[in-house]
């Protein structure tokens, strides 16, 4: 039995004489087979000088024919390009090509339409077989245990993306990120393909798409000052950040959460991963606005899911502002009535402003109790949330908030994480920018951006003197 492989440019007319050639001795000889290999134009020169270089050929046109002497492997015995085989068919079968050149353009460039279409389709499918590489620091944190069947759920990503989770932790951790890893495969989550656990730094963030970093530094003012703690903080990212780059995509989306210097972590992540885009990188302030929207439900005796457009903005782990300007109430039990898409501004509807100058501003101090003690469903749902909306985009209309890079929006200075209203929209956010504050609101933005200002201060300095006497310090 012969068997032939043609391979060439797919929109080489040669190949295209040569395919149809084979094709017709395939059809009439029971003894004869073809094996066609076809390359995109700008593939074809590597492909070609690779082939040959495996196997001791020289060939520099297309296409390339052989036969193969095995029907599976082996060194295969070169013909030549199309008029070697055009030989080799009149010789033995007594059988050539008659094909004009209009026809073999015409053929070539169908097959160069065909060959980008089918690359087109193994590109959607490899995207639905490839999972999702999600990398988890600090995976000991209770968050996480409650975040796996949440990625998992199809919820976030969708019904047909798989996802392998790692969870990254020092090695006095292994025994329980080893129980999470043995509960999340014993649940047989169908878009779990994989889970693992890692304890080896070296190896953190390998072809990485999402990294969801839950690293806290445990407070205690009493013993260490604010400038001990960020430099906690800055040695974490100044080990994560040269990883990220050396092992995660290009693309790698990168998610600052946890209970202590949320915006701050993000921010040095950029400082110390210069190639790592801004853009990728977001600080989840959504925990926050979902415990106020709890307090102010119960207020008003409605379900908190209909509160919405509640504003987060500046410091999430830190000093931060509930704005309820934009807040909007839907499904609530008044005078008026609506459709279910039908909003009522929510400080016309909470006619007691005392409480909200007096209790509700105070009560931040029980939300920053709530979301800091709380054990891990809200956080994780937060996470969660963000995801799907990075993915999905974000209800339209509705206000999200998460801390990115500032670049001058609302007057607030360049440079620093802060949090404010974004949109979600086909897998990017953007700032919402129209939105109007009032001068009250810009005095207190002044203010919440102070503070994470002296906390970049700090941090660029503790870099500075790593930098200048990083030796001395290693030495001691």
């Amino acid at each position: 039995m012969a068997k032939v492989v043609l391979a060439g440019k797919a929109n080489c007319p040669y190949y295209a004489k040569a395919e149809l050639l084979a094709d017709y001795l395939q059809a009439n000889l029971p003894d004869f087979r073809v094996h066609k290999i076809t390359q995109h134009p700008d593939k074809w020169e590597q492909w070609l000088h690779d082939i040959c270089e495996m196997n001791g050929w020289e060939h520099r046109e297309s296409p390339i024919i052989w036969r193969e002497l095995l029907d599976r492997g082996g060194k295969g015995l070169l013909l030549g390009g199309v008029n070697d085989f055009l030989e080799y068919a009149q010789h033995y079968y007594g059988i050539t090509s008659m094909m004009l050149s209009e026809e073999m353009l015409d053929i070539a460039e169908e097959n160069l339409q065909a060959h980008i279409e089918i690359e087109k389709e193994e590109e959607e499918i490899k995207s639905l077989i490839k999972p999702l590489q999600i990398w988890i620091t600090s995976a000991s944190a209770s968050i996480c245990y409650q975040l796996i069947p949440l990625l998992a759920s199809g919820e976030v990503f969708g019904m047909t993306t798989e996802i392998s989770i790692h969870l990254l932790d020092t090695d006095q951790f292994k025994d329980v990120l080893c129980g999470i890893v043995m509960e999340a495969e014993d649940m047989a989550l169908p878009l779990l393909r994989s889970i693992s656990e890692h304890t080896e730094i070296d190896e953190a963030f390998i072809q990485a798409d999402i990294i969801i970093v839950l690293d806290d530094v445990l407070l205690n003012r009493e013993a260490q000052s604010l400038e001990n703690y960020i430099r906690e903080v800055s040695e974490i990212c100044q080990v994560y950040a040269p990883l990220i780059e050396k092992n995660a995509n290009s693309g790698v989306r990168i998610i600052s959460s946890g209970k202590t210097f949320v915006n701050l972590k993000a921010m040095m992540i950029m400082t110390y991963g210069q190639s790592i885009k801004p853009e990728n990188v977001i600080a989840v302030a959504t925990s926050w606005e979902s415990a106020a929207k709890a307090t102010l439900a119960r207020k008003l005796n409605m379900n908190a899911a209909g509160v919405k457009d509640v504003i987060v903005w500046g410091n999430i782990t830190g000093c931060n502002y509930i704005d309820l300007s934009h807040a909007k109430l839907y499904g609530y039990d008044c005078a008026i009535w609506g459709p279910a898409s039908f909003p009522r501004p929510l400080l016309n509807m909470i006619y007691d402003s005392e409480w909200i100058h007096s209790e509700f501003l105070s009560a931040q101090s029980s939300l920053s109790s709530r979301v800091c003690h709380c054990v891990g469903m809200l956080p994780a749902h937060a996470v969660a949330t963000v995801l799907r909306y990075w993915y999905h985009g974000s209800p339209p209309g509705e206000i999200v908030s998460v801390g990115i890079l500032t670049k001058g929006q609302f007057c607030i200075p360049e440079g620093i994480v802060f949090s404010m209203p974004v949109r979600f929209q086909n897998g990017k956010w953007e700032v919402m920018t129209e939105l109007e504050i009032n001068e009250t609101t810009r005095e207190v933005l002044g203010r919440l951006a102070h503070e994470l200002i002296q906390e970049k201060l700090i941090a660029l300095n503790e870099i500075k003197e790593m930098h200048l006497y990083g030796a001395d310090k290693i030495t001691s």
